[in-house]
């Protein structure tokens, strides 16, 4: 197993750890620094074994497979926390998780069609802002951190929604092949 892929299973070994810690509190007083840095960390080896794979020609069909699917548990379970935590309100979560699903079953379908749809602009935007907006909800700060919480909140339901009818418009022909 290459390095970029131990650092996907890694990414998704420390998301149970994330979720204890966000909803136990049993870091007391440094908890929200300890949720930080596990969050942190598992987001940097999405960058980090991409960056890796490509630059030394270490893609695999797992990295393929996998490497989406540990963003996508990362960046869910984070938000699913947040309700539960009172930060985020249920809808908000479910308009992100739904297009997480949309996207994946075009993504399978084109799949099935010999069809690769990379990530575009847009979802690399939507999914930076998403782990920004995820960390600005860990910290918690209030005053001035409050209104930018709110701005990245707004930012990442926006992002994406306009991801989601890029990639449709962009790979309209993939439900053509399903006719």
């Amino acid at each position: 197993m290459n390095t970029p892929n131990k650092l996907t299973i890694a990414r998704m070994i420390l998301v149970p750890f994330f979720v204890l810690f966000i909803l136990t509190g049993w870091g007391g007083d440094a908890n929200r620094y300890i949720c930080l840095a596990i969050f942190v960390v598992a987001s940097i080896t999405d960058w980090f074994d991409g960056h890796l794979a490509r630059k030394n020609n270490l893609v695999t069909n797992f990295g393929k497979f996998m490497d989406p699917l540990a963003d996508k548990l990362l960046v869910c379970s984070a938000l699913i926390c947040m309700i539960e935590l009172d930060r985020l309100p249920a809808w908000f979560v479910i308009i992100i998780i739904a297009r997480e699903f949309i996207i994946s079953g075009f993504r399978l379908i084109a799949a099935e069609n010999g069809v690769v749809i990379a990530a575009n602009y847009w979802g690399k935007f939507k999914t930076a802002s998403q782990m920004v907006m995820i960390i600005l909800l860990i910290l918690n700060f209030g005053g001035a951190f409050e209104i930018l919480t709110q701005v990245f909140v707004w930012a990442s339901l926006a992002l994406t929604v306009i991801s989601l009818i890029t990639y449709i418009v962009q790979n309209k022909n993939v439900i053509s092949m399903q006719e």
